[in-house]
């Protein structure tokens, strides 16, 4: 079994078990983290894939130490100019280890995605219905309202035409 999870800004592909080096972590050594940005788990070919992530999945993982990276060398130069400058990075970073993924709640999240959906339509009409003051709108929008009401010529009509046109 083996996620793909977003831990401090970057994705890595975990297993149990697993080291992994990350930017630095707020906590102590020897604490536990959890993460619940799980975009992906894969429990031995059953593959789940979030939108964005899946709902109530989470890895855990313990922090082993607190450490700096390798030295990384900086070096700009511009060559008949005499610009020369050099700088160096040693990026913090944690090393945890996986202890366990939890996939509890993976395949609900597809069913919790479907009645939104069906929910979106009625309410998209129940807003344009509400909505009657044109003055706030944009032109975009009052074009947008004209060509549902049905108005011919709407696109070369002005603002102030628009509504008196919507209106009508």
């Amino acid at each position: 079994m083996y996620a793909i999870v977003e831990m401090a800004g970057q994705q890595f592909k975990v297993a149990k078990d697993q080291k992994v080096y990350v930017h630095r972590l707020q906590g102590e050594v020897g604490s536990k983290v959890t993460f619940d940005n799980v975009l992906l788990l894969d429990n031995n070919g059953n593959v789940t894939i979030g939108a964005p992530a899946v709902e109530g999945a989470s890895v855990t993982a313990q922090i082993l130490s607190h450490l700096k990276g390798d030295k990384v060398i900086v070096f700009k130069k511009k060559r008949r100019k005499g610009y020369i400058k050099k700088n160096g990075h040693r990026q913090y970073l944690s090393e945890i280890q996986i202890e366990s993924i939890a996939a509890t709640g993976g395949k609900k999240s597809a069913k919790k995605e479907a009645a939104p959906k069906k929910e979106a339509a009625p309410k998209k009409a129940e807003v344009k219905e509400a909505t009657t003051d044109y003055s706030s709108m944009t032109v975009a929008e009052l074009k947008a309202a004209a060509k549902e009401a049905g108005i011919k010529g709407y696109t070369s009509l002005k603002k102030a035409e628009l509504i008196e046109a919507l209106t009508k």
